[in-house]
């Protein structure tokens, strides 16, 4: 069994992990590093990618120390925060930029343009997203037209995700000689860039030709698990095969076990982010949903309709960080106990714009129903409450969809809070599962590479690595569900009018 261990890059918003797994799902150790976020205007969100690739090494090699050896880890699995860019020069791995993070909206104005021209239906279409600055073609866009070192560096330009950047720099010639590393995307990551059609199995030439982008920046798209490829010798000690790969919010769903359609997770991390499967046929979304690809195995996919939330674990930070509120995150519970409804007061976490179902990237936060009778309680209580909230909403454009939920799967670092995931019961009236082992992305990601290098025929087989789920049922009166969620569509609603 100490040969079959699994080595895991977890690579998200805020911080970067490398996790160490048994075969069967036992997280035997576990190295993260802080990332700073730079926020050079309002609405714009950077990372430094050579900071993520230093700290992530750094981190896989503690962990490869703890498993005794290279020789000892069987296969590696990558999961990643989705849509963000990296832009680098293929002869040196070296970041041209800075890259750009998911949650950055410098693209608004020419995602708006694009609709104005009539093109969201066609872009919907072919790749089951909405023009949105959320997605990674604007970005690209952006970087080869704003950024001249970007432009300038011709045919030794590669573009990608996270993903992508990271498999490119653990693969990459460790003398530098100009031989570049492995450039591949899995399907999962490059159905998130809004320039793959989800029926193809390559870029979309007309939706590059509209960005501007060269294909020839651009990966390989690749299987979820398989023999993806080998990590440089000297960087471990010797070579490990890359064998899994998969975007967060679907490496999630994997480990969460939802492999029969209509089965359905909800992660809350830095947003939240619901997926359904679909099965094997691209769901069609009337209601502003999103269709993406859960996995791909042996070239054939699963798809999943998906909604996504900016803000969530996020909105705990501010709290803590910006406005300080909290001392702790842990201290959100405490005050929600400590008052026995909300006061009256809501807050719309539109820090980052709102998502899914309502896709305004001009939409401001705000913090309605303030009274003398206000104590900071109730506003810690409100940010908990729009976690169910928005969950609401989005249960109400899934339902529309033909898709509703009979329970929710939950996961992610906010759902350690319990009054947090009692509330989601309560306001979304099903059940709400939570597994004794809240990492499911990073699980996902090692379940992947645990089919990928054989130790598993199939992600059915590789769910005996998944824990046991503790169900939270809903408990209130429907009538103080009716007037909490009365109060939000009201104040959602005075949002959205006013910043029409």
């Amino acid at each position: 069994m100490a040969t079959r261990q699994i080595l895991v890059i977890d690579e998200g918003t805020t911080s970067t992990r490398a996790m160490l797994f048994r075969a069967d799902g036992k997280l035997l150790g576990s190295q993260q590093e802080e990332l700073q976020q730079y926020y050079p205007a309002p609405g714009l969100v950077e990372h430094d990618a050579a900071e993520i690739w230093e700290k992530t090494l750094r981190c896989c090699q503690k962990m490869v120390e703890q498993a005794g050896g290279a020789e000892k880890i069987a296969a590696i699995g990558i999961t990643n925060q989705r849509e963000t860019v990296v832009a680098w020069d293929k002869r040196t791995g070296e970041p041209l930029c800075k890259a750009i993070v998911w949650q950055d909206r410098r693209t608004d104005e020419m995602c708006t343009a694009l609709k104005k021209d009539g093109l969201e239906s066609e872009i919907q279409s072919k790749t089951g997203l909405l023009l949105d600055p959320y997605f990674s073609g604007s970005k690209m866009s952006w970087m080869l037209k704003h950024w001249p070192e970007v432009k300038a560096a011709g045919d030794n330009l590669a573009l990608g995700t996270i993903e992508c950047y990271l498999i490119y720099r653990l693969t990459l010639n460790s003398a530098g000689n100009g031989s570049g590393g492995l450039h591949i995307t899995d399907a999962s990551n490059a159905s998130r860039t809004m320039l793959m059609a989800l029926g193809e199995q390559d870029w979309d030439k007309d939706i590059l030709h509209l960005f501007e982008i060269p294909d020839k920046a651009l990966p390989n798209i690749v299987d979820c698990a398989g023999n993806l490829g080998k990590t440089t010798a000297n960087l471990f000690g010797a070579e490990i095969a890359i064998c899994g790969s998969a975007g967060d919010q679907q490496a999630a769903t994997i480990g969460q076990a939802c492999f029969e359609i209509g089965q359905t997770k909800a992660t809350f991390g830095t947003g939240a982010f619901i997926l359904t499967n679909a099965g094997q046929t691209a769901p069609k979304s009337e209601n502003r949903l999103l269709s993406t690809v859960l996995y791909q195995l042996d070239g054939e996919r699963t798809y999943a309709l998906e909604g996504s939330v900016f803000v969530a674990g996020s909105l705990m930070q501010w709290l803590r960080d910006d406005v300080e509120l909290i001392k702790f995150a842990g201290e959100s519970e405490e005050l929600a106990n400590s008052v026995n409804d909300n006061g009256g007061v809501y807050l719309v976490p539109a820090l980052s714009g709102l998502g899914a179902p309502h896709w305004r990237a001009d939409a401001s936060a705000v913090i309605s129903g303030l009274s003398f009778s206000a104590k900071k309680a109730h506003i810690v209580r409100a940010a908990l409450e729009a976690m169910a909230y928005q969950c609401h909403d989005l249960k109400t454009a899934f339902s529309a969809d033909g898709t509703d939920w009979q329970s929710l799967r939950v996961d992610g670092g906010m759902v350690a809070n319990d009054w947090m995931v009692q509330d989601l019961a309560d306001i979304l009236d099903i059940p709400v599962e939570r597994p004794e082992f809240f990492e499911t992305t990073a699980l996902g990601a090692a379940m992947l590479a645990a089919v990928g290098c054989g130790i598993y025929q199939n992600l059915k087989e590789a769910s005996a690595m998944i824990s046991d789920l503790e169900s939270h049922q809903p408990s209130i009166d429907p009538k103080e569900r009716a007037a909490r969620l009365a109060g939000w569509n009201s104040a959602i609603g005075s949002v959205l009018s006013e910043q029409a």
